[in-house]
């Protein structure tokens, strides 16, 4: 693997935010990371909270090609598998919620964002961030109106965040170029073995509208096949409820 290139930001907006305006000038495998991060987004222009120093705030500056791969669309359910592979090695059962969330006990650990820049016909490349709860309190998520969690919680242990960051970072680019190529069928098995919501009645909250049904599976490019008597649906956006 060639080597990394690390920035470290003492404190930012969002590290998204901050690769995206620095695109131009930044080189692929960029690894950026911050102390502490002030308006993290989420999917969908959710924000995602800052629970402050020691938890996780990362973007990885991403420059495969000049023409966009659909491959490329597939990379925060590659991330959220690498999550998982990750959290799995601190004694964990991870799970999968379409498209990339990653829960532990029901409760969600992480956010996945990726954002592409195109500029004409001309692809620049992609920023892909992740914010994972490593260090927090309980009264911490008395703000938050979801079930969320952090690896501390569940270990009972506070978490050295260089040495899970390191850790990510490595299982990420551990097979990526191999992705690129091959794009989600080379984690399919992997994903659907931790994924929670196959042959379950659930709602998929979609930009404008809601659609209810059966999710009977993923396709080979990694879209929710949802079933509603007759009628199938195969959504390539949206968020289980």
């Amino acid at each position: 693997m060639d080597e990394l290139r690390e920035i470290y930001l003492e404190n930012i907006d969002s590290t998204n935010l901050w690769a995206k305006n620095n695109l131009d000038t930044l080189e692929d495998k960029t690894v950026v990371f911050a102390g502490a991060q002030t308006q993290g987004r989420g999917r969908l222009q959710r924000n995602w909270v800052d629970l402050g120093r020691g938890n996780l705030f990362m973007s990885l500056v991403l420059k495969p090609a000049q023409n966009f791969d659909e491959h490329y669309s597939n990379l925060t359910q590659y991330m959220s598998v690498s999550l998982c592979k990750v959290l799995e090695n601190y004694g964990l059962n991870p799970e999968i919620k379409w498209p990339n969330d990653v829960l532990i006990n029901g409760k969600k650990i992480a956010g996945i964002l990726s954002e592409a820049s195109v500029r004409g016909t001309l692809f620049k490349g992609l920023v892909l961030g992740i914010g994972v709860n490593l260090n927090a309190k309980e009264e911490d998520f008395a703000q938050i109106d979801k079930k969320v969690t952090a690896l501390n919680l569940e270990l009972g242990r506070e978490i050295k965040l260089d040495e899970f960051k390191t850790a990510l970072v490595n299982e990420f680019f551990k097979n990526y170029e191999t992705f690129l190529s091959q794009g989600f069928e080379l984690i399919k098995k992997d994903y659907l073995n931790r994924a929670n919501f196959l042959d379950k009645e659930v709602c998929v909250s979609l930009i404008n509208e809601t659609k209810k049904g059966v999710a009977k599976g993923v396709t080979d490019n990694g879209e929710l096949i949802l079933c509603n008597g007759e009628l199938e649906f195969i959504l390539n956006i949206g968020d289980i409820l």
